[in-house]
C-alpha cells in the first residue's frame, strides 16, 4: 500500500542516512585529530585510564628530571673524590721519599702543605646546586644524605601514588680527610713514617668514598635508563588505547563517503515513490 500521508520508505533511507552521516563525521574526526578516542564520550573507560597514565607520565618525566640532577650531583662528587685519592697519592709518594736522610725536608713538608690545601679546596668545590657529598652538611641545612626522587608506585587503579627516593649518603671527606689537624709534619726521617702511616689511612678513607659515590651513580644511571624505558612503554601503551590507525580510519573514510551517496539517493528514490500517484488521477 502507497500512503501520501507516511512515507515508510523515505523513513526507513533518513534513519539508515543519518546513521552514515553520524559514523563518517566520527571517522573525520579521528582523521583530522588522529585520535579514536579523543574524549570521555567516544569510550569513557578507555579515556578514564588514559588521562590516569598521562597524569602518571608526567610524574616520571619530573622524575627523569631529579634523576638528572641527582646523578649530575654525584658525578661531581665522584669526580672530586677521584681527583683527592690522586692527590693523596701524591702526597705518599713525598712522604716515601721524605724518609731519606740526604733529603730536604722542609721542601717536601711545604709541598705536602701546599696539597693539603688543594685537597681542601677539592673538596668545598665539589658541589653542584649547593649540595657537596664530601662534606659532613650536604645541603647546608645540616643534611647528611641527598634524596633522589626515583619512582612513583600506584597500586590499583584508583590508587595513590606514592613517590619514593634513593638516598646516597654524604661521604664526609671533610672530616674524615682533616690534613690540617692529623697529618704528622714531616721535618725528619721519623715523621715522615708516621705521616705516610697516616696518608695511608687517609687514602684508604679515599678510595672508599670515591668507590662509594660510583656505586651510587651507577644507580641512579640504572634507576634513570629504567624511568626512560617505562615512559616509552607508558606512552605506547596509551597510543594503543587513544591513537587512531589512519590506515583503518581512511578506508573506512572512503566506505562512508561512497555510502552517504548512496544513502542521499535512495532517499530521493523513496521520496519521489509517491510522484506515481499522479498517474492514477489522469
Amino acid at each position: 500500500m502507497t500512503s501520501i500521508l507516511t512515507n515508510s520508505g523515505a523513513m526507513v533511507a533518513l534513519q539508515t542516512l543519518s546513521s552514515v552521516n553520524n559514523d563518517l563525521e566520527m571517522t573525520q574526526n579521528e582523521v583530522s585529530t588522529g585520535k579514536k578516542v579523543g574524549n570521555a564520550k567516544d569510550n569513557a573507560a578507555v579515556w578514564a585510564i588514559s588521562k590516569t597514565m598521562e597524569s602518571d607520565i608526567a610524574g616520571f618525566t619530573a622524575i627523569q628530571e631529579a634523576l638528572d640532577v641527582g646523578e649530575a650531583t654525584v658525578a661531581v662528587a665522584s669526580a672530586g673524590a677521584e681527583q683527592i685519592v690522586d692527590v693523596l697519592k701524591e702526597m705518599k709518594q713525598l712522604a716515601v721519599s721524605a724518609q731519606s736522610e740526604n733529603v730536604d725536608h722542609d721542601t717536601i713538608e711545604a709541598d705536602m702543605a701546599k696539597k693539603a690545601e688543594q685537597i681542601e679546596s677539592i673538596i668545598s668545590a665539589s658541589q653542584f646546586n649547593g649540595a657537596n657529598l664530601l662534606t659532613d652538611d650536604v645541603d647546608g641545612a645540616g643534611a647528611t644524605s641527598l634524596g633522589v626522587l626515583a619512582s612513583l608506585d600506584r597500586v590499583g587503579p584508583s590508587g595513590t601514588p606514592t613517590a619514593s627516593e634513593i638516598t646516597v649518603a654524604t661521604v664526609n671527606f671533610k672530616d674524615n680527610i682533616d690534613l690540617a689537624t692529623s697529618l704528622t709534619t714531616i721535618t725528619d726521617a721519623a715523621t715522615a713514617t708516621s705521616a705516610l702511616a697516616d696518608i695511608e689511612a687517609f687514602l684508604t678513607t679515599a678510595i672508599a668514598g670515591a668507590a662509594q659515590l660510583g656505586a651510587d651513580a651507577s644507580r641512579l644511571e640504572d634507576q634513570g635508563e629504567f624511568v626512560s624505558k617505562l615512559t616509552d612503554a607508558m606512552k605506547l601503551g596509551v597510543s594503543a588505547m587513544t591513537d587512531a590507525n589512519m590506515e583503518e580510519a581512511s578506508a573506512r573514510l572512503k566506505a562512508l563517503q561512497t555510502q552517504q551517496q548512496l544513502a542521499v539517493q535512495s532517499l530521493s528514490i523513496a521520496n519521489s515513490a509517491p510522484e506515481t500517484l499522479q498517474q492514477l488521477f489522469r
